[in-house]
């Protein structure tokens, strides 16, 4: 089983400075409300063949009965698989899995058929990084552009039918991978074997897998049962926003910075309590409270080393999703 570049990074918690957190103020995510939940939360959708991204989106905001939701990652109308939606106050949060890495196990017909072996190298090949030239209908500039193909797992061949599993980098288009395997193999005549992807389903999106996945019925009849009184199904398929950023290297910050930081003032180094020990200067990274709640995401201005030191703005903030009040100034 292949696996994305997040889960393989071994994050330790560096400590900066000891620090407890009050519970007065804030709230672990686990012990939201329902009501929060769907406010600020992610339900991660098996996309069925026929709707766009954004229509399941807008079947979401009806079931919740909600005005504001936003998926994270377009899927072509025929494609299933994992689609997260993020809810209400959290919407956002889908920027930060745009970005994010993608596993899809794919079904590729030959135009010819083409032996074991020199599949097994073609995939091999295809594995890295590409250069790939976006097809005339998609939503970027068409130029070619670099993308690294994680990982390539042969599933099964039935005759000129090929099953793969493939995790890419985001805005790596499997149609257009299809298409190019298809063009490098070539018959004893030179001319290419050529392929095209038959069937495409996303089985993973960032940190959300097909474990977490609900149909839009099943989602439709815990609404109903949380309506009636019993939200013990709905909170089974409602994650936190967190959930949203798990892909993320984190800082935890001191209760007496959170409310600061809600007001738009940038994150200092000694408002940090503890961090993962493998940040980047510039890398994407999720700033949270002790009790795990996520403040903002924002662009690392310094590395892990810098931000245990004494001074120097450690993030950039980019999206604040803290309510301004939930911790009091000098908590």
């Amino acid at each position: 089983m292949g696996l994305l570049p997040f889960e393989t990074e071994k994050r330790e918690v560096v400590v900066r400075r000891h620090a407890e957190t009050s519970p007065k103020w804030g709230k672990r995510p686990e012990e939201r409300t329902t009501e929060e939940m769907i406010d600020f939360g992610i339900v991660a959708i098996d996309k069925p063949a026929g709707p766009s991204s954004h229509q399941v989106s807008a079947y979401v905001q009806k079931i919740l009965r909600i005005t504001k939701s936003g998926h994270a990652g377009t899927l072509d109308p025929k494609v299933t698989g994992v689609l997260p939606v993020a809810l209400g106050r959290g919407t956002r949060v889908v920027q930060s899995l745009l970005t994010a890495g993608k596993e899809y196990t794919t079904l590729m017909h030959l135009h010819k058929p083409v032996e074991e072996q020199r599949l097994r190298q073609l995939l091999a090949d295809f594995t890295g990084k590409i250069t790939q030239l976006p097809p005339v209908k998609s939503a970027v500039k068409r130029q070619y552009r670099e993308r690294t193909i994680y990982y390539i797992e042969l599933l099964d061949i039935q005759g000129q039918d090929v099953l793969f599993r493939a995790g890419t980098q985001a805005g790596t288009y499997i149609r257009k991978l299809c298409h190019d395997m298809g063009l490098s193999l070539k018959n004893p005549d030179g001319s290419p074997v050529g392929a095209h992807m038959a069937e495409l389903r996303r089985t993973k999106a960032g940190p959300f897998t097909e474990a977490d996945l609900v149909t839009l019925q099943d989602l439709t009849d815990a609404f109903h049962y949380y309506k009636a009184g019993d939200d013990s199904r709905l909170r089974r398929v409602l994650m936190p926003t967190e959930r949203g950023v798990s892909h993320l290297k984190k800082v935890w910050v001191l209760d007496s910075t959170v409310e600061s930081l809600c007001q738009g003032i940038q994150l200092k180094v000694p408002g940090i309590a503890k961090l993962h020990g493998s940040i980047e200067k510039g890398d994407p990274v999720a700033v949270m409270t002790l009790k795990e709640e996520l403040v903002l995401v924002g662009s690392a201005l310094l590395g892990s080393r810098e931000l245990l030191g004494d001074r120097g703005v450690a993030v950039r903030t980019q999206q604040v999703f803290m309510r301004p009040g939930t911790y009091p100034k000098n908590a």
